[in-house]
């Protein structure tokens, strides 16, 4: 029997085809470091990477006189060993407003942006200088931006109830044009959102289900989380209806070839993906909330919320939701454990009314 191949593995080949045309753009003594990165990242995070990289030498060549004049792939390694820490703030501060070429629009970048930029620039040049290729690494000298903690958005329970009952029933409140997509695709987007909603499951691992991940005897689907780590997650009542009410309407659809393995389709047949998840969960979110920008992330933190208030237990709320680091799922859910601090200091009365 042929070996089915997973949507992790195709968007993995999909992703080691695109790192080489990105990487033909870069100086050629870069290749050494995906080819070293190789075994520990992704081809995904490497791409991403390679991107981020480009940005920085695209700054060199247009923002520095000592590179003026040159192309990204004249670069060499005495190049990288010239650059300075004062080169380096120069950069962050480029990072805020720039234009990849002239002529296109300012491209802006927040914290969270210049961070991972500068820890892609750290990452490269510690390669280098690890294997003493390299005299000097400036970005051992340079502070990394600090990133200021942003509230969690979630929905509320009663708003979680208003966003399911909306997508079961809103189709009187549309046109009949609307009324005819809204039909079609209700079942499948109420199973998508409950799924969302009942996991914690990313949506890129939500894409990424084939039918044959998902298990109603032991109630758990399969995903393939970050990293490429396979865990089953199991689901509640809710989810397993959702599932079975569109497995019902997906067996009547006849998928393009290629695609008859997803658990989730297209309009047009295809496996879905992570662009109209996106787009379905902002159009049903908006109709019940519009003081909150909700995606499929913040649907995970919704149900990260839930769990942690029902279990209190830090350490099942990061494992379900995948987190490597459980230091990551406390800063996200530390505000909770303020809110419940600020409850002990009235749960105890010293002296009766």
């Amino acid at each position: 029997m042929e070996k089915r191949t997973t949507y992790h593995e195709e968007q993995e080949r999909e992703n080691i085809l695109k790192l080489r045309e990105v990487t033909a753009t870069l100086p050629p003594f870069s290749k050494d470091f995906f080819r070293g990165r190789s075994l520990t990242t992704s081809a995904h995070t490497r791409l991403k990477y390679a991107y981020d990289l480009r940005i920085f030498f695209q700054f060199l060549i247009s923002e520095n006189p000592a590179y003026r004049g040159k192309q990204i792939t004249d670069l060499k390694l005495e190049d990288l060993d010239r650059v300075t820490a004062q080169d380096l703030e120069e950069y962050m501060e480029y990072l805020k407003a720039y234009k990849p070429q002239e002529g296109e629009e300012y491209i802006t970048n927040g914290e969270k942006g210049i961070k991972r930029k500068m820890s892609a620039l750290r990452t490269f040049y510690a390669y280098y200088f690890k294997h003493e290729m390299i005299l000097n690494n400036p970005t051992a000298l340079i502070d990394m931006p600090k990133l200021h903690q942003k509230e969690i958005i979630r929905l509320d329970a009663d708003e979680v109830a208003a966003l399911l009952d909306f997508i079961e029933s809103c189709g009187d409140q549309l046109s009949p044009h609307q009324r005819s997509y809204y039909e079609k695709t209700k079942t499948r987007d109420l199973a998508i959102i409950t799924l969302l909603l009942g996991t914690g499951i990313r949506v890129s691992e939500c894409v990424g289900l084939d039918v044959e991940d998902v298990d109603f005897r032991n109630k758990g689907i399969r995903v393939i989380r970050k990293g490429g780590n396979e865990m089953i997650i199991y689901f509640g009542p809710e989810v397993e209806d959702a599932l079975q009410n569109y497995l019902a309407e997906r067996s009547a659809i006849t998928p393009l070839a290629g695609h008859e393995h997803a658990l989730f389709f297209s309009s047009q047949r295809k496996r879905i993906n992570v662009k109209t998840v996106e787009n379905l969960v902002k159009k049903y979110a908006s109709r019940v909330t519009t003081t909150k920008k909700i995606t499929p992330h913040k649907l995970r933190s919704t149900y990260g919320t839930a769990l942690y208030q029902e279990t209190g237990d830090i350490y099942l709320v990061a494992d379900v939701l995948g987190h490597k680091d459980v230091n990551t799922t406390k800063r996200h859910y530390a505000a909770m454990d303020e809110m419940r601090r600020k409850k002990a200091a009235t749960a105890v009365h010293l002296r009766e009314d």
